[in-house]
């Protein structure tokens, strides 16, 4: 990839499972994240959830962007989500798939050039297609001293590729 974009946000532990997000956006709320019972209240979506969110806002997101290029002034859309969690191999539950439905607001025959944003919105949406191809994800602990106690994950095989080449 030439162009790299990068955004920060922090995760702070308020009680149990319980989590705020703290958004590098100027303005915008803070987000309560939970387990659901038995580990966690539900007081606020989990991290599974927040990825479907993710998934649908994107494909939502990419086809009205598609609509509008076009100069169709379309009515709200709506998304549903449904996520299927399942076990793998090692018997670790694991998101098995996501099945987004967007609702538009009008016939699509009402909707000029919608075949073309149907052939190519998916391509366009960030998050759907880096969860479908893999996201590469870097691991770091850092304790209260800042030691780094682990590396794992992206992060390691970096850390192992630079002690090699040393």
């Amino acid at each position: 990839m030439s162009e790299s974009l990068s955004f920060e946000f922090e995760l702070q532990q308020l009680a149990d499972y319980e989590f705020r997000v703290k958004f590098d956006a100027p303005g915008v709320a803070e987000l309560l994240l939970d387990e659901p019972p038995p580990l966690g209240h539900a007081a606020g979506p989990n991290a599974a959830r927040l990825i479907g969110a993710a998934v649908a806002n994107c494909l939502s997101s990419s086809l009205l962007f598609c609509m509008r290029k076009f100069k169709q002034s379309t009515g709200p859309l709506r998304a549903q989500v449904n996520g299927e969690l399942a076990r793998n191999e090692k018997g670790r539950l694991r998101i098995d798939r996501f099945d987004v439905t967007i609702h538009l607001a009008e016939p699509a025959g009402a909707i000029q050039h919608f075949e073309r944003c149907l052939a190519q919105f998916e391509d366009f949406c960030v998050v759907t297609e880096s969860v479908r191809h893999g996201i590469a994800v870097g691991v770091r602990v850092v304790d209260a001293g800042g030691t780094e106690v682990f590396t794992g994950g992206q992060a390691a095989a970096a850390t192992a590729a630079a002690a090699t080449a040393a």
